[in-house]
């Protein structure tokens, strides 16, 4: 039986708005506003009535999300033996104020991108339960991180038991990276898994 790719890590990522992703590993990763730059000339284009500008632009907006996830994602997958990523519900936030943010992000596409290149590369793939992982301490796992509406814009948060720091979404990567790792070590179907 083939045993993993050798010589590479496990990584968790939590997907964002601000940063399209951070890892486990500590690397993060800015989403591009490829809508949001474009987002005039559409408005102009509408109210000229120009609909063939208009799918122009649209087209050209998807080209460059696509080229971009695809960049990320054969990074990601050329790096690592194992990707867990969050399960954070892209369709219910998508229902959002922050809608236009979320599409922009392309996170379906990105992690389906992830899934089918781990599945060719022989990497294993699993998105996990990414519930309370900004809220979880991941070095004593005590629930002491900001919580609420309010804790949402607060970046970086010192633990109340162990006083480790963190930057939040790093956390929440480490926290999706010890569920996935448990999740590996209680699968007897992920022990067979061939390596490309």
């Amino acid at each position: 039986m083939v045993g993993p790719p050798q010589g590479k890590t496990e990584v968790g990522i939590d997907l964002g708005l601000k940063e399209l992703f951070a890892t486990s590993d500590a690397q993060t990763v800015d989403a591009p506003q490829f809508y949001r730059d474009l987002e005039p000339k559409l408005a102009t284009a509408q109210r000229a009535g120009k609909k063939n500008r208009m799918r122009a632009l649209h087209a050209r907006i998807a080209h460059r999300r696509k080229d971009f996830l695809h960049k990320c994602s054969t990074a990601l997958v050329q790096r690592h033996r194992a990707m867990f990523v969050g399960n954070v519900n892209a369709s219910t936030l998508a229902q959002t104020r922050a809608a236009k943010s979320v599409l922009d992000a392309g996170w379906s596409a990105f992690r389906t991108m992830l899934q089918y290149k781990c599945d060719s590369a022989g990497v294993w793939f699993k998105e996990v339960n990414e519930a309370y992982s900004t809220q979880d301490c991941h070095v004593c796992s005590s629930r002491s991180g900001p919580k609420g509406l309010n804790g949402l814009s607060v970046r970086h948060w010192q633990c109340s038991h162990c006083f480790a720091r963190h930057n939040r979404d790093i956390n929440a990567a480490r926290n999706i990276r010890k569920r996935g790792l448990a999740w590996l070590e209680e699968s007897p179907a992920a022990a067979c898994r061939p390596s490309a």
